[in-house]
């Protein structure tokens, strides 16, 4: 698993984000995982129905929050679907060409979220407090 984190997620730009994000960092990843399933299902939605201009901003909104956490193949995938969706919108052309692109999104978004959400995320400093979020501690 190692090597496909290391191949997946830029541990630079990720070490980056949780030492500017500090406590919040997994607070922001769980908007990232909010906002990145509804580009997803924005984005499935607009290739079923061939309509290239609502694409650009759910894959646009992917790729820089992608970026932000230093998940650079979706974040590239993500940049060549809204590239691909811009240029057809240029054109008047169907996306048609970008199936298979927008098809292995949700597979690399979850398997990418998955090691960002593991263990090794957490930010330096943390400490796990007894009880959990919201609950008293007798």
């Amino acid at each position: 698993m190692t090597d496909e984190v290391e191949q997946l997620v830029d541990r630079v730009a990720l070490a980056r984000a949780r030492a500017e994000l500090g406590t919040g960092f997994a607070r922001i990843l769980g908007y990232f995982r909010e906002d990145g399933v509804k580009s997803l299902s924005a984005l499935e939605d607009a290739m079923r129905k061939g309509n290239a201009a609502a694409m650009v901003i759910p894959a646009h909104t992917l790729k820089g929050e992608a970026s932000q956490f230093g998940a650079i193949v979706l974040a590239a995938l993500a940049e060549k679907i809204e590239d691909h969706a811009r240029g057809c919108v240029e054109h008047h052309e169907s996306p048609q060409d970008a199936i298979e692109d927008v098809v292995a999104l949700r597979p690399l978004f979850l398997r990418t979220l998955a090691m960002l959400e593991g263990e090794g995320t957490a930010p330096a400093g943390a400490v796990r407090r007894p009880g959990g979020f919201g609950r008293r501690v007798a």
